[in-house]
This record gives C-alpha cells, structure tokens and sequence, in this order.
C-alpha cells in the first residue's frame, strides 16, 4: 500500500507540474489564459513591483534551497528518498501557482513592435524557446527530472542506476540549453510591458546566479570531469565543441550534463 501510495504521490505532483509549466507558457506569452503577466487591475508602481519582487524571491529562495545537496540529505531524513523529487516539483508547482494568482500587471509600455512579420518572429522565437526547455528536459530524463522514475522504481523495489555523465544532442553545444530556452521564452515578446520586463530581468538574473550554484555542485559531485566540459563548452551562448587535447580528454567522451542534479 505505502509503494501505491507513493506512485499516486508522483503522479500527483507530476501532473501539477504539467499544468503549471503549461500555464506559464500562457501566462508569459499572453496566450489563452485567464490571467498573464499583463492582465488585472494595475496597482501602484511601486505596490506592484513590492509584490511581484516578493514572488519571485519566494519561487527563487524555494527552488534554490530543495535543490542544493546539503537540504536533500537533510530533508531525506523525514521524506522518503524516492519522494523527494516528486515533493520538489510539488513545492515548485504550488509557488509558481501562487505568483500567477498574485502577480500585479505593470501595463506601461516598454517597446511594441507592430509589424507583423516582426511580431511573429519574436512569438516564434519564444516558442522555440519553450521547445527547447521541454527537449532539454527529455534528454536528460524528464520522467526522472520530475520524479516519476523514482516513485516507479521504489514501487518495483529496484535501484536507479548512478548518473553518468553524458552530452546528448544540445549540451555538446550549450552547457545549459534548458536555461537558454527560458531566456528566449522570457524576452522574446512584441509587447514588452513593464511588468514582463520585471519578470524577464529577474528571472534571467536568478538563472544565473542558479547556474553558478549548480556548477559547484557538479564539480564537487563530478569533477574534473565537468572542470574539462565547462571549459570545452559555452554556457548559454551555442557553439561548437572546443575539444580538449587527447591527453587531456581521457574518459570524458561523454561528459555530464549540468541537469543531472538539475533544480
């Protein structure tokens, strides 16, 4: 009963992560949703900017702390181990879903660009960049990334095998390409409002400093495994390859992605 219990868990909160990460999508790009970013009643500037400023420090502070090794071996102590990615996503989901509900639109006008060619491009580029952050979480799992692998396999009493380190298609080009498809999401818009800029400044200045937190963590689970892959490849600017002397790539043909320990 308690592996059934754990399975329906999982399910759970993967299924509240669907819905939110499909509402982000909406609520970004102000696209058949109730409420976006630049919908509801306008506060005041600097009312809105407090409240907004506030939501997105509580998703940052949340996501940041559940993800850190040091709180996995902590809280690992009251949750199951097989439940802690699926109660991660859980938390993540629920705060996303309270900064939708209570996030104050800023409508001033930042840039608007009206010709229609132009405007789609930008829509396209945006969601490309959705594309991108689903395809970098398929790559890298995206049933373990989100905790169903693991409440499966505690349901059939079997162990996950340690992460390996690996590049597959877009991180040998980009250390971070699910970080990269959410700045393009973010910022690719024709109608940039002050309240979508505060939201795509902060969003892109907690990416990254999680992108210096998780690399330490990678290079103390990995590395110099990850030292040599850092050096070798861009963080989110796509390039090719720099590939390290023979001597100096030993067994590092398959280098590990940044989200095997992804927040």
């Amino acid at each position: 009963m308690g592996r059934i219990l754990a399975v329906a868990y999982g399910i759970a909160a993967y299924a509240a992560f669907l819905v939110t990460i499909l509402y982000a999508i909406g609520f970004v790009g102000d696209w058949l949703v109730p409420k976006s970013l630049d919908t509801g009643v306008a506060a005041a500037l600097a009312t809105a900017s407090a409240v907004n400023l506030s939501l997105l420090g509580l998703f940052a502070a949340q996501h940041s702390v559940m993800a850190r090794p040091a709180f996995k071996r902590w809280w690992t102590r009251f949750v199951p181990p097989a439940l802690e990615r699926s109660t991660f996503v859980l938390f993540s989901s629920l705060v996303l879903g309270l900064l939708f509900w209570q996030w104050q639109p800023l409508p001033q006008t930042v840039w608007h660009v009206a010709h229609p060619a132009a405007a789609a491009l930008l829509e396209g580029i945006s969601v490309l960049g959705w594309a991108t952050v689903f395809l970098s979480t398929c790559l890298i799992h995206h049933f373990e990334l989100f905790g169903l692998r693991q409440v499966f396999a505690a349901w059939a009493q079997r162990q996950l095998p340690a992460p390996s380190f690996k590049t597959p298609l877009l991180y040998r080009y980009v250390r971070h390409p699910l970080y990269l498809g959410f700045l393009l999401a973010f910022w690719a818009t024709p109608h940039m409002s002050a309240g979508h800029l505060l939201f795509a400044v902060a969003t892109s200045g907690y990416i990254l400093l999680g992108i210096q937190l998780e690399e330490r963590d990678l290079i103390e689970q990995f590395g110099d495994q990850y030292r040599r892959y850092r050096e070798r490849v861009n963080m989110l600017l796509p390039g090719p390859d720099r590939k390290a002397p023979p001597q100096a790539r030993r067994d590092d043909a398959e280098p590990a992605p940044e989200s095997i320990t992804r927040s």
